[in-house]
């Protein structure tokens, strides 16, 4: 049968003394749950996320935008317009020169009949020229709105600048004393020109022709 030991016997066995401040603490011996380090915090719901780096290029549409559309189906309208009347000029000044031609065999040289035809005929066929020029223009334009680059952008701004300045002065022509056919025209083609500047100088124009092409 075993006794408590006496704490007043000083041969008892001595206690254990408690550790001391200051006194290293003993590690958790073997088993004893350790403390998990806190797991990394996961971007949630409502977190700020990371902001795009400087110089970032904003994403091209997938398709062309309507606005743009409009100005490339305007372009090739104009250049079959345009095609028409080159045709319709070289004809006529064709014609004239075969008919002064053929006058100025049974007159004489001098006769100013002749030479009025001759300069007719001649500028039928250089405005016919202008007008075969500015159409293959216009339709190189509209078919170049699907792969060009930003030089298509700029040359249509270029393009509808000097439409809108040709048809304000038709307009200032029609309201001074022209008729009513004149003004119509010159209303028209100012709107056509301010479409196809708008087109080019909108964001969504922008980023079509500075797109990256692969």
């Amino acid at each position: 049968m075993s006794y408590p030991p006496d704490p007043n016997n000083p041969y008892g066995q001595p206690q254990a003394a408690a550790p001391g401040y200051g006194q290293p603490q003993a590690a958790p011996g073997y088993g004893y749950p350790q403390q998990a380090p806190p797991p990394a915090a996961a971007p949630g719901y409502g977190y700020p996320q990371q902001a795009p780096a400087y110089g970032y290029v904003p994403v091209a549409p997938p398709s062309m935008p309507g606005l743009m559309t409009t100005a490339r189906v305007l372009l090739f309208i104009v250049g079959g317009v345009q095609t028409l009347a080159a045709i319709s000029y070289i004809i006529i000044g064709a014609a004239a020169k075969d008919v002064t031609t053929a006058a100025s065999r049974t007159t004489s040289d001098d006769n100013p009949f002749t030479a009025l035809g001759d300069a007719a005929a001649g500028v039928l066929l250089v405005v016919g020229v202008v007008f075969g020029l500015f159409a293959a223009l216009s339709i190189t334009l509209g078919v170049k709105f699907g792969k060009g680059g930003n030089a298509v952008r700029v040359t249509t701004i270029v393009y509808g600048s000097l439409g809108a300045l040709v048809g304000l002065l038709i307009l200032l022509g029609a309201v001074s004393g022209g008729t009513a056919v004149g003004l119509v025209m010159a209303v028209l083609w100012l709107a056509i020109s301010i479409i196809w500047i708008t087109a080019m100088c909108i964001q969504d124009g922008v980023n079509w022709f500075n797109r990256p092409r692969y």
